[in-house]
């Protein structure tokens, strides 16, 4: 049986430049390189289409394969490798014409592609990322904002749990409007926490020296944090308006599973998609994921059981979750964390990780199988 000629391409990417090399069944047939910009990714484009270019490859280069992806995206079968499967194949491991390697493993079909989810996916991904990033700056600046308050002996953080709380806010708000005098601000501090440690220990702690300059500082760490955190709900909202719109089904049912909500169904969303097809096993999609233990033994020893690597943002979430699900009673992950940590002595860290990898068994075949999530304790009550 004669297969068709097939033409394809291979581009190396780099920040300023792109490398093309295109080949058919008699070999290469083309190189040049190119610049980044729009203009010259035209140009390229163009090339391609004039030599009957079909199919492309590119290895995933930090970010900069990102916006070649989008503007070639309509109008070429793309595929999108890590760099690692590439250099593992036989041969030619230090070629330094990578474009022309790149373009004979596509040729060849000796690579797969990677998984590169559809535009609303990645539109979500870009909200999703953006609150993680949020998040972490909102975190730095309440250190920065503790650390000015010590500064000024305020030692408020030594007897709450949370430097993110109602009371201490308000009594950072009030020194930066010029209020000093402990009697004024105990009436921001919570009651429970006047019980717990007394109010005169707390008088003391709200005792400090606050100059001008501390509390113009104090009030600026504070205007920065609410508008992170403006930001932050801002993304949030623009995530569930994209998930009703394109996903609503999908939404509501990854809130059935305990420990998800709103916040945390979306981020799912926005990090796996709902098309499971990349992934033919759910086992598959716990190694892409990172949630599989890894199998590091040797003559019979083992020597580490560590997760491996994968998307950390889909993990972060899923870990979170299984967090909460653990805590609700009357459930399947309540009783296994139960078991696991109670009865069994296990790390309860590590149970939360097998209660994630759970958790995505559970979402891939709701997904895959399009069906809503059911309790197996729920299940069997109901059966009896």
């Amino acid at each position: 049986m004669n297969r068709p000629n097939r033409t394809v391409a291979g581009l190396d990417v780099h920040k300023d430049s792109v490398f093309l090399c295109i080949i058919d069944d008699s070999g290469k047939i083309f190189e040049h390189k190119y610049g980044v910009l729009t203009p010259d990714l035209d140009c390229m484009s163009n090339d391609m289409h004039k030599y009957g270019v079909t199919e492309l490859a590119m290895e995933s280069t930090s970010i900069y394969w990102i916006p070649i992806w989008r503007v070639l995206e309509e109008m070429f079968d793309q595929k999108l490798v890590n760099p690692y499967f590439i250099k593992q194949l036989p041969g030619r491991k230090t070629d330094v014409k990578d474009a022309e390697w790149i373009a004979t493993c596509v040729h060849k079909e000796l690579i797969r592609g990677s998984y590169v989810p559809e535009p609303v996916i990645q539109q979500l991904r870009q909200y999703n990322r953006m609150m993680f990033d949020l998040s972490k700056d909102i975190s730095r600046k309440l250190v920065k904002l503790d650390t000015c308050l010590q500064r000024c002996n305020i030692r408020i953080s030594n007897y709450i749990s949370n430097v993110d709380s109602k009371s201490y806010r308000m009594v950072a708000k009030a020194i930066s409007q010029g209020v000093t005098k402990p009697e004024e601000l105990i009436k921001h501090i919570h009651g429970r926490t006047l019980n717990k440690h007394g109010r005169d220990t707390m008088l003391a702690a709200l005792t400090g020296v606050v100059t001008e300059v501390d509390s113009d500082i104090i009030g600026m760490l504070l205007e920065e944090i609410e508008t992170l955190a403006a930001h932050k709900d801002k993304c949030q909202e623009k995530m569930t308006s994209l998930c009703k719109k394109h996903y609503p089904k999908q939404l509501e049912r990854l809130q059935k599973i305990p420990g998800v909500k709103e916040r945390s169904a979306t981020s799912i969303i926005a990090e796996l998609g709902v098309d499971m097809k990349m992934f033919a096993t759910a086992s598959a999609l716990v190694s892409w994921c990172g949630l599989r233990p890894r199998n590091e033994e040797s003559a019979g020893r083992i020597k580490g059981r560590r997760i491996v690597h994968g998307n950390k943002y889909l993990r972060t979430i899923l870990i979170e979750c299984a967090w909460a699900a653990s805590k609700k009673q009357k459930t399947f992950f309540n009783r296994f964390s139960y078991i696991q940590v109670t009865a069994k002595k296990k790390s309860r860290m590590k149970v939360q990780v097998a209660i994630a990898r759970k958790m995505l068994v559970a979402i891939w075949n709701m997904f895959s199988k399009d069906q809503d999530y059911i309790d197996p304790i729920l299940k069997h009550q109901k059966v009896a």
